[in-house]
């Protein structure tokens, strides 16, 4: 790999530079080289060894991106380890493309406005329809409006460019023809996001149910409105969905929210509710229709809680996630596994909203297969961590979900030619003087040599009596003292006069 990049835009190329090596005498006029971007479907070129080739791979979603670049094999090979790299790019979004339409005007309009202009990363559309086109009075055209409203622009012809599309509590004024609500449930079916925040007009005929979005929609009005005093609730998935799942004030039987007082009432008729109001009934309901998602709010009071109204709610980190999961972030999945790399442990994490808990398959480099249980915890995740006893590309499998990590380098240098050479020393060699000897050739002897003069030669390696040391200073001390040396030495000539005796 000559050149890859660290990251690269969602929905955009990154570009990759590579090249194939192989030994000169025995160069192939052409190799096949298979790309495959996180184990989908791969896609092959043919590449001219000794050549730089640059490639162009999608980046499909955000976090790490791990792209598998494989050359075909040769005959004669002494390993095949090296004829695969491994490249990764962290995908990220660009500024995110925010369309928020709100009807009737009411105290909450403000509170969306300001927590999606609140994000940096989000480019904001707000349009606020005050006036149907069938209403006549008196008003002079230069002091009606502002701008018109740009229908056919919005939703014709830019309507994919945007990330999401906010719906505040819209009424049916023949504003936008069924035509556009018809585009907008298409965009959602080809991986659009929608979300729908209601008011009491929802419940009457005027409701957007009636539009075809309504078709997409995952709660169905009953026509009733609940107008009592209740408190937001997690529902069962609500506490394990990453949107709503350890929500500041969430814990415990009953959570620490302000109330609200006003809510549709609806039936669930697809999707997944997360809180419930008066009597169990659904209040945030998300749903995956074909390639997008949409989610429905079936209230518009969530700005009590941005007020500060009896405690107040984490308002902001709700809508905060709830945009995020429509956008497809990866962190808030409901249902994924994960897999990631420290050092030598591999940690593997899963989320589900299913109370089953599915053995994970281990696939390890080499191919062997490690089968482990993961441990729950209460917020949905569960969680292992194992030894990876080898370096490369790690598969985990849980039977529906696939995540790769790596582990140690992604392209080790030593791994790239295996062949034993002296070509990498030859630079060290000759500015010291020495030389490479190849033990196939026999065990050198072993010398030492004076400085200037040969390191090596034939049969001979040398070890330079460089004479590189300097007194500093010289202590003497007494072997014993003296008195015990007179002793010991009489002693001696006591003895030997004894021995010679006899």
């Amino acid at each position: 790999i000559e050149r890859s990049p660290a990251y690269g835009i969602v929905g955009n190329d990154a570009e990759i530079v590579l090249r194939v090596e192989d030994r000169p005498e025995r160069a192939a006029a052409r190799a096949r080289v298979d790309i495959q971007v996180d184990r989908g479907s791969k896609r092959s070129i043919m590449v001219t060894p000794g050549e730089n080739r640059t490639v162009h791979v999608k980046i499909e979603h955000g976090g790490p991106n791990i792209i598998e670049i494989e050359v075909e094999p040769m005959d004669g090979e002494m390993s095949r380890v090296n004829n695969e790299a491994l490249v990764t790019v962290n995908g990220v979004r660009d500024r995110l493309k925010v369309l928020l339409v709100s009807g009737q005007p009411h105290a909450g309009e403000r509170t969306w406005r300001n927590l999606l202009k609140s994000d940096p990363s989000v480019d904001l559309v707000h349009f606020t329809i005050l006036r149907p086109p069938d209403k006549n009075d008196f008003t002079p055209l230069n002091e009606l409006a502002l701008i018109s409203f740009p229908i056919r622009e919005l939703f014709e012809v830019k309507l994919h460019e945007f990330d999401l599309i906010v719906f505040d509590r819209y009424v049916i004024r023949f504003v936008l023809p069924p035509v556009y609500f018809e585009n907008i449930a298409n965009y959602v079916r080809d991986g659009g996001a929608v979300l729908v925040a209601v008011g009491p007009d929802f419940a009457k005929v005027r409701s957007i149910y009636h539009t075809p979005l309504g078709q997409a929609l995952p709660g169905r009005p009953t026509g009733a409105i609940d107008e009592g005093e209740f408190r937001p609730m997690l529902t069962d998935k609500g506490h394990l969905h990453p949107v709503t799942a350890d929500l500041p004030g969430g814990d415990g039987a009953t959570p620490k929210w302000g109330r609200w007082f006003r809510m549709i009432d609806a039936d669930a008729e697809s999707g997944v509710v997360l809180l419930s109001g008066t009597g169990g009934k659904p209040l945030l309901l998300l749903d995956r229709v074909g390639k997008g998602r949409i989610a429905q709010f079936m209230s518009d009071q969530v700005w009590m809680w941005a007020r500060g109204f009896d405690g107040g709610g984490p308002h902001a980190e709700l809508i905060r996630r709830l945009s995020h999961w429509l956008m497809k972030e990866p962190e808030l999945e409901e249902e994924v596994l994960r897999a990631s790399a420290h050092g030598n442990k591999l940690s593997i994490e899963r989320r589900s909203l299913s109370t089953e808990e599915p053995p994970v398959t281990v696939t390890a480099p080499s191919g062997a297969e490690t089968v482990v249980k993961l441990q729950r915890d209460e917020h949905g995740a569960s969680r292992a961590v194992v030894t990876a006893e080898e370096q490369g590309l790690y598969r985990a499998n849980d039977g529906t979900h696939t995540a790769l990590a790596v582990v140690g380098a992604l392209n080790a240098p030593e791994l790239s030619d295996l062949r034993a050479t002296g070509e990498r020393l030859e630079p060290v060699v000759r500015a010291t003087g020495g030389g490479v000897s190849w033990i196939s050739e026999g065990v050198p002897d072993i010398r030492r040599t004076r400085p200037g003069r040969d390191g090596a030669g034939h049969g001979w390696i040398g070890f330079v009596r460089n004479g590189a040391y300097i007194v500093t200073g010289v202590r003497q001390l007494p072997l014993l003292p003296a008195f015990l040396f007179l002793l010991l030495a009489l002693g001696a000539m006591m003895v030997s006069w004894w021995q010679e005796g006899k």
